[in-house]
């Protein structure tokens, strides 16, 4: 899967902001100034699309989980989208401070969703008043828009992917204080030094944020199927090292009986010519002493005739 010029300039990547906005911090990335617009060199955008990919696609490989935020209206929904699609935690409301550096509290916040629904499955609903009941719902809403979407995410995010981190730079900083990779889309208007895989490019636009996210989902999809292939492989080698060790085991097993009676029999067959010895031994002492005794009774010298 790859991304070509074409579809950056069909997109619009590549329309930074007016020239009176502009970071100076983005200057390696602009290409040329037109009609007052910062115009984007799209052969870094590029580059820096397909390393944040890389990275993002080793992460996702390693199964651990990838956060995306965007709150502009441009690119939440679409977001929002893209993550259910990968089975990743996103936000897409207003980001709650703390939520990366409180993340404890936060997990508890969200433990009320689940206690709500208890409630209202084991017949507490029925013992309180209408009025509670409908207190009680409306908390349940509240929280599921503003937290719903990170239910799963019981632990803290291996990246961040954020489109916009002027507007989330809240978010930033708190990855930043915990040392977590961030991956964004960065426009000419903000610091690129602020996130650790910074892709020059238009946030402004639905459709530049569409098909650079396109890409990236793409990738991590790639990197989750790889992942599972791994599995697959893994557990048919770790059945077939179990048959294998088995049947050695039963391999052993009958070499050690067979050995068994091969002992056994050799030692019924040394029974067997030990009595038989002993036998020819008794019967041989007879024999000698019939013999000793017959012979002694003429033991007399014989004279001459």
């Amino acid at each position: 899967m790859t991304i070509t010029h074409q579809q950056l300039l069909d997109a619009g990547v590549h329309f930074g902001h007016i020239k009176r906005k502009w970071n100076p911090n983005m200057a390696p990335y602009i290409f040329m100034e037109r009609n007052g617009v910062h115009i984007i060199d799209l052969n870094k955008t590029i580059a820096k699309i397909d390393e944040a990919a890389r990275g993002l696609k080793q992460i996702a490989k390693s199964g651990k989980r990838i956060l995306f935020i965007a709150t502009k209206k441009q690119a939440k929904s679409y977001i929002a989208e893209q993550s259910k699609k990968i089975n990743m935690p996103y936000v897409t409301e207003r980001w709650q401070g703390g939520m990366l550096t409180n993340f404890a509290t936060i997990r508890k916040t969200i433990k009320k969703i689940s206690a709500i629904d208890k409630m209202a499955t084991n017949g507490t609903f029925d013992n309180i008043s209408k009025k509670e009941r409908l207190m009680v719902t409306r908390q349940k809403d509240k929280l599921e828009m503003q937290l719903g979407s990170i239910v799963d995410l019981t632990r803290l995010p291996a990246a961040l992917f954020i489109v916009d981190i002027s507007k989330e730079h809240i978010a930033v900083s708190e990855a930043r204080k915990l040392n977590i990779p961030t991956f964004a889309i960065v426009d000419t208007n903000s610091d690129p030094r602020t996130v650790d895989f910074a892709i020059p490019a238009n946030d402004d636009s639905a459709q530049s944020i569409k098909v650079i996210v396109d890409y990236i989902v793409g990738e991590i999809e790639v990197g989750l199927s790889e992942r599972q292939t791994e599995r697959v492989i893994e557990d048919k080698t770790e059945e077939t090292t179990e048959k294998s060790e088995r049947r050695i085991d039963d391999e052993a097993n009958e070499a050690e009986k067979a050995l068994r009676r091969k002992n056994a029999k050799a030692g019924m067959d040394a029974d067997l010519k030990s009595k038989e010895l002993r036998k020819r031994r008794s019967k041989g002492d007879d024999f000698s002493d019939n013999k000793k005794g017959g012979g002694g009774a003429d033991k007399r010298p014989r004279g001459r005739r």
